[in-house]
């Protein structure tokens, strides 16, 4: 459902020393584009941080002209901090921002951080007994850091009103594109990504990216070409004879390998492998069950939920209630 506006919808999104420059840059371009897209001018995008000035990012690009804190608007329509280095994020919790956030509050219609910006509103309790979720490398720290706050390792972004967090960096824009939705339609949401060359709703959580990616990384050359194509399409014979076959190598010598290497059986990787083929399929379609672990490579419906019961701690069936394609809402 859209939301009628008479004005622009101010957005205050949050920078200090350390952040990520793409936490910053890349919603506001979402936000901006939208403008160009909508029929009105839907947002005012502000560029802000605890004391005004330059932003000195993690990367050393500054970014000039933010707004102070004390002296943003009082009709903020949504808060989005950025997330970056160590260094920064503890410096934040020294600064007026979690007071200022916890007076912010009652009176912001969505409050929301891009990757490790999670942990300073966890810092201010804003997020105790609520969902949220981070850079899949920082999720257990979160976790440790503020027990209270239940912590959903494998979403893009996760929507728990007025609370939005999103995942590493990028699935910040993912979060976007789901506000614009929200606020201006689907038509204009599908425009913005069109033009940003962007899935409206990206496919998979972001376990596939780290578990495929970690694997493949910790692999020599003569293993990379084949762990990249059973990620890319994980159906069809990946027993250990077809895999040492084309691996060129006798199944004993494969396997030990393989597990060398990669620090994971040629099976265990398979099956994670298929498991987050089927987590793309849920969350973007609304295929039957039995078509969903069929298309993902597993030989049966039993199979699936056995994998998903195994790696994800759910069934498929509440894997697709709490991740499938659902708007970010109000």
């Amino acid at each position: 459902m859209t939301h009628p506006q008479t004005s622009s919808r101010k957005i205050a999104i949050i920078g200090y020393p350390g952040v990520q420059s793409l936490d910053l840059a890349g919603p506001f371009e979402v936000f901006a584009m939208a403008n160009r897209f909508g029929r009105q001018a839907a947002y005012q995008p502000i560029l802000a941080s605890p004391a005004g000035g330059t932003i000195f990012c993690n990367s050393g690009l500054e970014l000039a002209g933010s707004t102070a804190l004390r002296d943003l608007p009082d009709d903020l329509d949504t808060i989005l901090i950025g997330g970056g280095d160590e260094d920064g994020l503890l410096a934040m919790r020294d600064t007026e921002i979690l007071a200022w956030l916890a007076e912010r509050t009652p009176g912001t219609r969505r409050i929301g951080s891009v990757c490790s910006g999670a942990f300073v509103l966890a810092a201010a309790g804003v997020l105790d007994g609520r969902r949220a979720t981070t850079h899949w490398e920082v999720c257990d720290e979160l976790r440790a850091f503020r027990p209270a706050v239940k912590v959903e390792p494998d979403a893009i972004f996760v929507a728990d009103p007025p609370f939005y967090t999103s995942a590493g960096v990028t699935a910040g824009i993912d979060l976007c594109l789901s506000l614009v939705e929200a606020d201006c339609g689907p038509d204009v949401a599908l425009a913005v990504a069109r033009n940003l060359v962007l899935f409206i709703r990206r496919p998979g959580g972001q376990t596939q990216y780290s578990s495929g990616l970690n694997v493949q990384a910790a692999a020599t050359p003569r293993l990379r070409t084949l762990i990249a194509e059973v990620t890319a399409s994980p159906s069809g014979d990946l027993s250990l004879p077809a895999l040492a076959d084309r691996a060129g190598m006798t199944e004993r010598t494969f396997s030990r390998v393989f597990k060398l290497e990669t620090g994971v059986t040629p099976a265990a990787f398979v099956e994670i492998a298929r498991v987050n083929r089927a987590k793309a399929y849920l969350e973007t379609s609304d295929w039957p069950l039995a078509r969903v672990a069929d298309r993902s490579g597993f030989g049966s419906l039993d199979g699936l939920h056995r994998a998903f019961q195994k790696r994800c701690g759910i069934t498929p069936g509440d894997y697709r209630e709490r991740f499938g394609r659902v708007p970010a809402g109000v």
